[in-house]
């Protein structure tokens, strides 16, 4: 167990360093070829898009023929997909490169997330997803910083060239140390019900649906900070060293308290420490606009990377819990989606309301959906027990009345 959590974590922090190192990247490299406001949401969300559209289908597929071989050839995808950042030409050349990179994304990070889900012991889901989501900001959060060293040196071009050599060490890593046993578990009845492994069947549980509302939120208030907390920053007089340091800063808090309270998950009521963590980041959101300068903008930053780590391994272990029930592959991918429907309409809608409103309001707006994100979640998951696996096999957890 010990040297297949060591290859997904390992694995999976090469492949969200490549991806941070681009990401910050991709606006200026876009402007380059002529892109326009409208062009630069577009070639984010898209790749959500394609994420929220294979997802679902690769995660269900993942349960009944194993996880390892879609793992590995997402992964071999990455590296090759990593060209064609090079060679686009065009904004809509680099919208499709886009495109296939997120139906590759869909072949990795759910089913990863699955396989961690697979090998947690009952009762330390919590622990488990807490320690595997240190390796998905840590590699977020060291990216950019990388990825403007990288191009200082050496120009833009280097840092595809940076994410292609780590998409080839996860999967090198992944081939040679992690083996297939996902088939196996299912054909010994590893999932305690079988009945409703149907998405229908899964939407039909109350928890489920309050966790995708959950993801889907805490989406839109990510892609808020991510997209328009450092075009903020500049419109401040922030230099990019500053921007880089409060983004750095936030993931890096948020991947070292992933460890302490993914073991709190495993001991206090999860639902609650998702509903606090939402308040704390709604809260941050909406002090976004009164931070005028560097040290402000800051601790408001870290003021939500706490909200964001308190809430996001009590989810993530909930999801690991109902994965025994209707597939790990299953609810992960779900799980994952959710994050990526949030990621579409996030720098759209953002977009729109900078451009019709004001940027203040793009804040506002993230902040007041989150809390209405927590009172979407305590409406669905009002009067059932998360915490203990026995309340899943008897058919409590979530189940719909």
């Amino acid at each position: 167990m010990r040297r297949k959590f060591i290859t997904l974590f390992i694995a999976t922090f090469a492949v969200m360093l490549g991806m941070g190192i681009i990401s910050p990247l991709i606006p200026l490299y876009a402007e380059g070829m002529g892109a326009t406001g409208i062009w630069l949401g577009v070639i984010f969300s898209v790749f959500s898009l394609s994420n929220l559209i294979f997802t679902p289908m690769m995660g269900k597929i993942s349960d009944k023929r194993g996880r390892k071989k879609f793992i590995c050839m997402g992964l071999f995808l990455y590296s090759v997909l990593s060209f064609g950042y090079v060679f686009a030409e065009s904004v809509y050349s680099l919208t499709w490169v886009r495109f296939l990179h997120g139906a590759a994304s869909a072949m990795v990070l759910p089913l990863v997330m699955a396989y961690v889900g697979d090998i947690a012991p009952r009762g330390k889901e919590g622990k488990f997803m807490g320690y595997f989501n240190v390796s998905l900001y840590l590699g977020m959060g060291f990216g950019p910083f990388i990825g403007g060293v990288l191009t200082d040196a050496f120009g833009m071009a280097s840092v595809f060239y940076a994410m292609t050599a780590l998409s080839a060490v996860a999967l090198a890593v992944t081939y040679l140390f992690l083996t297939e046993e996902t088939a196996a578990m299912i054909k010994k009845g590893e999932r305690d019900n079988k009945e409703h492994a149907s998405f229908r069947g899964l939407f039909r549980n109350n928890i489920v649906r309050g966790l995708f509302s959950f993801r889907f939120i805490t989406a839109l208030g990510r892609g808020s900070i991510m997209v328009f907390l450092p075009v903020y920053a500049y419109s401040l007089g922030m230099s990019p060293t500053q921007i880089g340091t409060i983004l750095t800063a936030n993931m890096i808090l948020v991947s070292l308290l992933q460890i302490p309270f993914g073991r709190l998950a495993d001991k206090r009521s999860k639902i609650k420490l998702m509903m606090a963590g939402s308040a704390i980041t709604g809260a941050g959101m909406l002090l976004v606009p009164s931070s005028a300068g560097f040290a402000s903008l800051l601790a408001v930053s870290l003021f939500m990377g706490a909200g964001e780590a308190i809430g996001m391994p009590a989810a993530t272990a909930v999801n690991a819990v109902l994965g025994r029930r209707y597939g790990m592959g299953t609810t992960m991918s779900v799980f994952v989606a959710a994050m990526s429907l949030g990621m579409v309409i996030s720098p759209l809608a953002g977009g729109a309301i900078m451009d019709y409103i004001s940027m203040a309001s793009v804040f506002y707006f993230g902040g007041f959906a989150i809390f209405a994100g927590m009172v979407v979640l305590y409406a669905f998951t009002r009067g059932y027990d998360e915490h203990g696996e026995k309340k899943l096999k008897r058919g409590g957890l979530g189940t719909s009345r």
